[in-house]
């Protein structure tokens, strides 16, 4: 069994930063993405930032120059950094990653419930 457990949302004011954590658990061989995703009300769950096990990253247009993702490849997490956040911001932000659980296995997308960002005006 894999896990993916985020923490870290919350309410804030618009301007300010949050820090999301997502650690895997498990019977984990390796991992290989990571990344994070959002989904507004009434909107479709859209990328974030995604980040390879080697460290490249890519961003959505709107996280460019706010946000950085980043992970921790002993403690099986990924982190999104948020900076200058907008009341458009406010969105269930969810962490994905593939991951193998046993050796010469490719892996498969797990994903986490979810944590709440709230940014007011």
């Amino acid at each position: 069994q894999v896990q993916l457990v985020e923490s870290g949302g919350g309410l804030v004011q618009a301007g300010g930063s949050l820090r999301l954590s997502c650690a895997a658990s498990g019977t984990i061989f390796s991992i290989n993405a990571m990344g994070w995703y959002r989904q507004a009300p009434g909107k479709q769950r859209e990328l974030v930032a995604h980040i390879t096990s080697g460290g490249s990253t890519n961003y959505a247009d709107y996280a460019k120059g706010r946000f950085t993702i980043s992970r921790d490849n002993y403690l099986n997490t990924v982190y999104l950094q948020m900076t200058s956040l907008k009341p458009e911001d406010t969105a269930v932000y969810y962490c994905t990653s593939q991951i193998a659980t046993m050796i010469g296995e490719y892996g498969m997308d797990y994903w986490g419930k979810g944590t709440l960002v709230t940014v007011s005006s």
